[in-house]
């Protein structure tokens, strides 16, 4: 389910490339809201979405805008609320940046776990990253975002001249995020200082909230954290930018030399995708979920073949137990030739067939399942409404109901342009091919 914040929590600082002092306060969002930045020492206190689209510029930091309005360094805030489990929340400001804190997202946690998390009603809804993505840019910046079942991210920081190359790799869990991830501060180059306060940045930067590196020494405040605390910091970063894609995702994140231009440029084409992806789905209401299976992958998962297998591709998964999938019907089906020649019908004995099948994916996808057959014990309740003919999209509704041993329990429908066609109540029986 998605989570928002229980409570409202304040933090107060100085911002790191403005060097303002700003008030910071996370504040509960109802569902479905994302992340939204609002500026109270604005005229109309106005907002700014935490989306790619509205990203400005990508120096040292994510500034987004709208208009003439702008929030600087949002990718620590943003961070934090990823990698603590929140999907919704509104981070009001006095001033134009964050905090910067100690230069890592740990306060940003103790904030989050100060205000508490709560339970809404929908459904969080998690992309399935199901093809690579793939990023180059020419300064030698790589990332790739391939399968993987969880949230998984690793990165080898490149600093200058190679100094300083370590790696971090990590699932991004709230637990592990908070202990692995969140402690790791921001880092400069001490011969990259200069040139930074001449552009008006880092004006509230010092060894309270960043380490330097100058030639081989590492000057800190305190002793290093982690002995790969720069690439656990860019993970953190990372974390934060690929968030303003707008998509929660499970997918493995590998990025080499990232930073906050190629960081935001593949959260571009995270949007990109997620469009594509959902651009394959008839412009109908769907259930709310974000993984689609296409032919290939429905063939791994169920044993039917032409002419008999009657699903093209599921749409979504509303939960472990919910699915909808759709058949796109042509005067080309064996069927229609026979029923009937003059006045094509789908038979309705072949849309329970339907149902059967998209109530089997659902199981048929328990890894307790994987290469077992479905057979068919019985269909009640069983009701037709409407003819099904060339043309039409049939859009396959199955849900099971109870699920005990080898016996199982759907219900399910079909459905052509937001219409009922038919209906039934199925069991059936799964066991060894």
């Amino acid at each position: 389910m998605e989570h928002t914040l229980a409570s409202e929590a304040t933090l107060e600082g100085t911002s790191l490339h403005t060097g303002e002092k700003v008030t910071l306060t996370l504040k509960p969002a109802p569902e479905g809201h994302g992340f939204k930045f609002r500026r109270v020492d604005l005229p109309d206190k106005p907002f700014i979405d935490a989306c790619v689209s509205k990203v400005q510029t990508v120096e040292r930091a994510t500034t987004l805008a709208e208009g003439s309005v702008r929030v600087h360094t949002v990718e620590h805030v943003l961070s934090a609320l990823v990698g603590m489990g929140v999907d919704n929340a509104l981070v009001e400001m006095d001033s134009n940046e964050p905090p910067i804190g100690d230069g890592s997202s740990r306060p940003y946690v103790e904030l989050i776990q100060k205000a508490g998390l709560l339970e809404q009603s929908t459904p969080r809804k998690i992309w399935e990253i199901r093809e690579p993505i793939h990023l180059e840019t020419g300064d030698g910046s790589l990332i790739t975002i391939v399968p993987d079942k969880q949230f998984r991210i690793s990165v080898t920081n490149v600093g200058k001249d190679g100094r300083f190359v370590q790696y971090f790799s990590t699932v991004v869990t709230p637990e592990l995020y908070e202990s692995e991830i969140a402690p790791a501060r921001t880092f400069t180059f001490y011969e990259d200082i200069k040139p930074l306060l001449d552009k008006g940045l880092i004006k509230g930067g010092s060894l309270e909230n960043a380490v330097v590196v100058r030639g081989e020494e590492i000057m800190s405040k305190e002793p290093m954290r982690f002995d790969n605390e720069f690439a656990r910091h860019k993970a953190l970063d990372l974390i934060g930018d690929l968030m303003l894609s707008g998509r929660k995702f499970t997918g493995h994140v590998i990025a080499v030399k990232p930073g906050h231009g190629p960081n935001t440029e593949a959260a571009k084409a995270l949007r990109k995708n997620y469009a594509a992806m959902r651009a394959m789905v008839p412009p109908v209401e769907l259930p709310q979920a974000e993984a689609v299976l296409d032919i290939t992958e429905i063939l791994k998962i169920l044993p039917h073949r032409y002419p008999f297998l009657l699903i093209d591709r599921v749409t979504g998964f509303s939960s472990e137990m919910k699915c909808t999938a759709i058949k796109n019907l042509t005067m080309n089906e064996d069927f229609f030739q026979g029923h009937f020649p003059g006045h094509p019908v789908m038979p309705g004995v072949l849309q329970l067939e339907a149902m059967a099948q998209t109530a089997s994916i659902l199981i048929m996808r328990m890894p307790d399942n994987a290469n077992k057959i479905g057979y068919f014990l019985s269909a009640d309740k069983v009701k037709f409404r409407k003819p099904v003919v060339p043309g039409d999209t049939l859009f396959i509704d199955a849900e099971i109901l109870s699920f005990r041993r080898t016996i199982g329990t759907a219900i399910a429908s079909c459905t052509v342009n937001g219409q009922v066609v038919s209906s039934a109540e199925l069991k059936f029986a799964i066991v060894d091919a």
